[in-house]
């Protein structure tokens, strides 16, 4: 099955109860009322550890942020607003666990590792800005914690830089097709990356992390084989914050498990099947060689005395030759089914 993040990243807003509520959200089943089933909610949660003290430029962090989904004067102030603490991400980590979901952290900065010293991510997740920051992912990959790539602003090299320093480590890698931009625009996330990154490291588990407005995507991307759906979550779209808008909210959320879970039955094998499901249509439906005059007894049957008409229970116009030149043992009306115990 498709492994289901929701990442709610910085959604929280700066507060612990609404990352709790976001994870509430998630966790729920999801009911698919007109096929009878439930489904478990999304797989796992991922949040973000920042170092702000390796985050940006101190200009950067001094510049004014006069931004309507700022939190504070400056930038340096409104990433300061957003930071979870260490403990607050333990907090977090044992409330998923007691949901069921797995819990993943995206660490910014070497100085997030502090994270481990109070518990043990089930992956770590490298950003997509961060697959350049090669003393980072060496960092990350010396706790052989599996670790998840993200892919949106990088090529091969990149890629292959990143894999060869984790590979030092370990191979517990899964490899995000990823489009930076928020919200992407359809005409440049490219699905196919995902077909290509499949063949390129077939080692890896290969998937996808969206950015696209909507649920279409994720469910295109699971149709040409991604096994990972990362996709941001919201309690609201229209909330502060610059992911808002791009994540899912309450209803968005029901929808892409429930149509991903279903895609994933529908998917079925590489191979033409009848099911046992259209036997029934398949009788009542398909056609059979009927006649198309009357034929009385000891007639020999001639192909253009014949036509087809449903049911699908008689013989088939591929069967023609085997009813050819036969007699028949009792009058046939027009327009009814031959069946073989009419011919002698």
């Amino acid at each position: 099955m498709t492994y289901l993040i929701a990442e709610i990243g910085q959604n929280h807003n700066g507060s612990i109860d609404l990352a709790k509520l976001l994870i509430d959200i998630v966790a729920r089943p999801i009911t698919d009322k007109f096929n009878n089933k439930q489904f478990k909610g999304m797989d796992a949660v991922k949040f973000t550890k920042r170092d702000l003290k390796q985050e940006l430029s101190k200009s950067q962090m001094d510049r004014i942020y006069n931004s309507p989904n700022s939190f504070g004067k400056t930038y340096g102030e409104h990433r300061e607003y957003l930071e979870l603490s260490d403990i607050e991400h333990f907090e977090l980590f044992n409330y998923a666990k007691s949901k069921n979901l797995d819990f993943i952290e995206t660490i910014c900065g070497i100085g997030g590792l502090s994270l481990l010293k109070l518990f043990k991510p089930d992956k770590l997740k490298v950003a997509s800005r961060d697959l350049t920051n090669l003393p980072l992912i060496k960092a990350l990959a010396e706790n052989k914690i599996p670790m998840i790539l993200s892919t949106g602003m990088s090529g091969i090299k990149e890629i292959d830089n990143a894999i060869n320093i984790i590979s030092n480590y370990h191979e517990k890698i899964s490899i995000l097709h990823c489009l930076s931009e928020y919200p992407a625009s359809y005409k440049n996330i490219n699905l196919k990356s995902i077909v290509f990154l499949k063949k390129k490291y077939p080692r890896y588990t290969i998937g996808y992390s969206d950015h696209s407005i909507g649920i279409s995507i994720p469910n295109a991307a699971v149709a040409i084989g991604a096994e990972i759906i990362e996709k941001h979550v919201t309690l609201d779209r229209n909330m502060k914050g610059t992911d808002q808008i791009g994540s899912l909210s309450i209803p968005g959320i029901e929808k892409m498990v429930r149509d991903i879970r279903n895609l994933e039955d529908a998917l079925g094998e590489e191979k033409v099947i009848i099911s046992d499901s259209v036997k029934e249509n398949k009788l009542k439906l398909e056609r059979s060689i009927a006649s198309k005059v009357k034929i009385l007894k000891g007639q020999v049957l001639k192909e253009s005395d014949l036509q087809l008409l449903s049911p699908g229970d008689g013989f088939k116009w591929s069967d023609l030759k085997k009813i050819i030149g036969k007699k028949v043992k009792i009058d046939i009306d027009k327009d009814e089914i031959i069946y073989g115990k009419f011919l002698e």
